[in-house]
């Protein structure tokens, strides 16, 4: 066996890893939305959790891209949070 003694992972270095995966993330939809509305030609306009009528512009995809996912992502990662406190 090695003696030399190995640093333990800390909480903020997982954190930020997450976190910042889940940046890329929302960026990423938010780039793809941005991308639909520019190449896709008569879109209808969406609901925003049924809610709010998104014209099917670039910049109003990719608003809903990116609002979408980060509450959808945001809602798993809280769930996480709360069950890995309990543990």
């Amino acid at each position: 066996m090695n003696d030399t003694a190995v640093p333990e992972a800390t909480n903020v270095a997982g954190n930020r890893v997450i976190l910042t995966i889940y940046a890329a993330l929302v960026g990423l939809a938010g780039l793809m939305g941005f991308l639909i509305g520019i190449f896709l030609e008569d879109l209808d306009p969406v609901a925003m959790f049924g809610i709010v009528d998104v014209p099917p512009t670039p910049v109003g995809l990719a608003v809903y891209g990116a609002i979408t996912i980060a509450v959808v992502l945001g809602a798993f990662l809280g769930l996480v949070i709360v069950v890995s406190r309990r543990a």
